[in-house]
């Protein structure tokens, strides 16, 4: 591995153009397959395999031609202060409203609250607050500016009555903020970690230009495939959010350690080949376990979350790809730029000393191993505990700012109609096998309507046939209340005794009951999830280190900064720990998906730091360190660029917690937790703690197991037999020609 990868690194520096006209030509031929592709399809929330899922299939099945997918607005009135909505002043506005809103372009139709029998419904029993449905013909992406235009000044004439109006469902729902200026702040302070970390505003700016031209390969791939695989637009977010991460990280690990070898008086093209050699060897490594991180979510049997960890793991491909080419054949253009101010200046290369920051913080976890590790362990341990009350759901608008009309409209119609009124449960019943339909489906509503919790049935709904209906049933709790998952499990429970006196089966469906049905199938998901992950990754390790505990250890760390961080979660977004200071107005349960994104995402950036400075230290230790000294040495090499790599990820993800959205600010926040818990607690602590505690036995592996794994040079103890450079560094003198190998790159100090 060490070998091939050392030239390939030569190869690239020495064709640089041929390299890097290559990657142009990559970018520009899937750009114009973007450009020529079909439009991306609409994101389908498809989850097969779970009760809800079903419910709309069968929906969808026998009642053919419904605008269910539709965008609607449900407008929210609410009279003022001591009076009633139905007063005829109030009346006329809304009236007014509902005539503009149903000659507009796109309108399906209008529901007025105070005709026929939607009186009874729309309008609350004290009369304060009413609600009028517009339905449209258009999905909410494709309704035209002059339908919201339409709808948005018929809100305004009404507003100017003296009633409060507010907006809610999807028509013209605030779309959610990534971060804004929040997040360009976060990649201006990347920017400035990798500038101090490397003093050179060249090595500081070429990681971020590679990872910017792999993650602009990888989403034009995507837009290029979209329609062929059925890509949303959605699939590259998260390809978009770890190509740049692990594009900046794996491009610092070459250029660190090119300057490095340039620091021991190799010349530029030998020494961006041995970088390529061994933190290319790392690199690679750490990219696999990312891949196998990412592809595992297929694990969870949800088409969408398979296809962006798919797709995400293409992106992390095509970044090991470009650190591995691209990085060493800009190297060739500019060798001498990437190294420091100061030797530039000075004309000296100044090899790091042994008494830097990562070698002092590792003769002092050295000199006290049991209390850091205990440190380490107790304090992850105890951030871990709120994790065992974790509820699982999908914030709706309740979690969206006050300041959006929909968080006002749901608010407006929970204290009119009730905190469940938000969140009804759909029940389809299939009377196809019923002796009479009609009156099985009374008999369902009925028990439904006398269930513990539930306020109100509506009128069942029959399609054409008579054989299927399609009733509401309003709790009396809120959709994230977890007496309304209790409820639904208890409609669920009592089933087949009303379905065997009856005749008919039913289903409970509706956006509750789908959020329940996801929690609960990403929850049962993530025990397997983690086992395949976890399993295929110590594998993969042992392949690497040739060690049986260093990958256990390694394990075992993972899982104790990611439960610190999901119990951080915890504490935050759902008991309202500290919500305040990163502006979460409501609290509530932890979004279905974000156990799941925390282990594949934070699996995939804790192995590269793990890969990187460990595989540093076994170098060191396979070359004849003593198992301290081996650590010692990793840290004085390795420590630096991993912090610098944590840092910028943590400021990255810091910047979407800047947006106005709970859910983001919940990724954000628990990405960026996180990655701290793990670079500077796991790897910087625990890791060297346990290894000094091991010693020797840290490297230890039984020889059957020894002889069955296959061999792969990471270390690059091949490269070590090759002739040691014949000088000590100094400054490189301009030239001609600077790239040239054969010319003299440094002169005896």
């Amino acid at each position: 591995m060490a070998t091939f990868l050392y030239r390939l690194g030569r190869m690239a520096f020495r064709r640089r153009w041929c390299v890097t006209l290559l990657w142009v030509g990559v970018l520009a031929a899937v750009g114009f397959g973007a450009v020529k592709a079909p439009a991306a399809p609409e994101a389908t929330n498809s989850m097969p395999g779970i009760e809800s899922q079903k419910a709309f299939d069968l929906m969808e099945e026998r009642f053919p031609g419904t605008e269910a997918d539709g965008a609607t607005a449900r407008i929210v009135f609410v009279a003022p202060d001591g009076q009633k909505i139905t007063a005829a002043d109030h009346r006329r506005a809304i009236d007014t409203l509902v005539e503009r809103a149903a000659g507009g372009p796109q309108v399906a139709g209008v529901v007025n609250p105070f005709q026929g029998k939607a009186e009874a419904e729309a309008v609350s029993k004290d009369a304060t607050t009413a609600y009028a449905t517009v339905t449209y013909k258009a999905a909410a992406d494709d309704l035209t500016d002059a339908a919201k235009h339409r709808l948005e000044s018929a809100i305004e004439q009404a507003r100017d009555t003296g009633l409060t109006v507010e907006v809610g469902g999807t028509a013209l729902e605030t779309q959610p903020s990534a971060g804004g200026s929040a997040e360009a702040i976060g990649v201006a302070i990347a920017a400035l970690v990798l500038l101090i970390t490397f003093g050179s505003l060249a090595a500081a700016g070429l990681p971020l230009l590679t990872a910017i031209l792999g993650v602009g390969v990888s989403m034009a791939s995507i837009m290029a495939l979209a329609s062929a695989f059925g890509l949303s637009s959605t699939t590259g977010t998260l390809a978009t959010m770890l190509g740049l991460a692990c594009g900046i990280d794996y491009a610092v690990f070459i250029v660190s350690r090119y300057r490095e070898e340039r620091a021991k008086g190799h010349a530029p093209q030998e020494a961006a080949g041995l970088a390529a050699g061994t933190a290319g060897s790392a690199v690679v490594f750490a990219g696999l376990t990312v891949v196998i991180a990412l592809a595992g979510l297929s694990v969870v049997g949800i088409p969408m979350l398979t296809k962006m960890g798919l797709a995400a793991a293409g992106a992390v491909v095509v970044g090991v790809l470009i650190a591995l080419t691209l990085v060493p054949a800009v190297l060739g253009f500019w060798p001498n730029a990437v190294l420091s101010r100061r030797a530039r200046r000075s004309g000296r290369i100044k090899e790091g000393g042994e008494n830097n920051g990562g070698s002092r913080w590792a003769r002092f976890v050295l000199r006290r191993p049991v209390p850091v590790l205990i440190a380490s362990v107790v304090g992850l341990g105890a951030l871990a505990i709120p994790v065992m009350d974790l509820q699982l759901g999908m914030p709706g608008a309740e979690a969206k700012p006050t300041s959006t009309t929909e968080r006002r409209a749901y608010d407006d119609l929970a204290q009119g109609f009730g905190p469940g009124f938000n969140g009804p449960l759909t029940v389809v019943v299939d009377a196809r096998d019923a002796e009479n339909p009609k009156t099985a489906v009374r008999t369902i509503e009925e028990r439904i309507g006398a269930t513990d919790g539930i306020v109100s049935v509506s009128p069942a709904r029959f399609n054409a046939a008579g054989d299927t209906a399609v009733f509401s049933a309003i709790p009396s709790t809120a959709p994230t209340s977890e007496r309304t998952q209790d409820l639904v499990r208890s409609i669920r429970a009592d089933r087949p005794a009303t379905e065997a006196s009856t005749g008919a089966e039913f289903e409970v469906t509706g956006t509750t009951a789908l959020n329940i049905d996801v929690a609960q199938k990403t929850q049962d998901a993530l025990i397997p999830y983690l086992i395949l992950v976890v399993g295929l990754a110590i594998l993969l390790l042992m392949v690497v280190f040739r060690s049986v505990l260093v990958p256990v250890k390694a394990a075992v760390g993972f899982l104790l900064s990611v439960l610190a961080a999901l119990g951080s979660v915890v504490a935050v977004f759902q008991w309202g720990w500290g919500a305040g200071l990163l502006g979460v107005e409501t609290t509530g349960p932890i979004m279905s998906m974000m156990p799941i994104f925390l282990v594949g995402i934070v699996f995939g950036l804790a192995m590269d730091y793990e890969v990187f400075l460990v595989a540093r230290m076994r170098e060191a230790y396979v070359h004849g360190d003593s198992p301290s000294q081996a650590i010692r040495t990793g840290f004085r090499y390795s420590a630096r660029v991993v912090v610098a790599a944590a840092l910028i990820m943590m400021a990255v993800f810091s910047g979407f917690i800047g947006a106005g959205e709970s859910m983001i600010k919940m990724i954000g926040f628990g990405l960026a937790i996180a990655v701290l818990f793990d670079a500077f607690v796991v790897r910087m602590a625990l890791v060297p703690a346990v290894l000094a505690l091991l010693g020797k036995a840290a490297w230890w592996m039984p020889r059957w197991l020894d002889r069955i794994l296959p061999r792969v040079d990471v270390e690059g103890e091949a490269l070590s037999h090759r002739a040691a450079p014949p000088h000590a560094p100094q400054a490189p003198r301009a030239t001609k020609d600077e790239t040239e190998d054969t010319r003299p790159e440094f002169t005896s100090v």
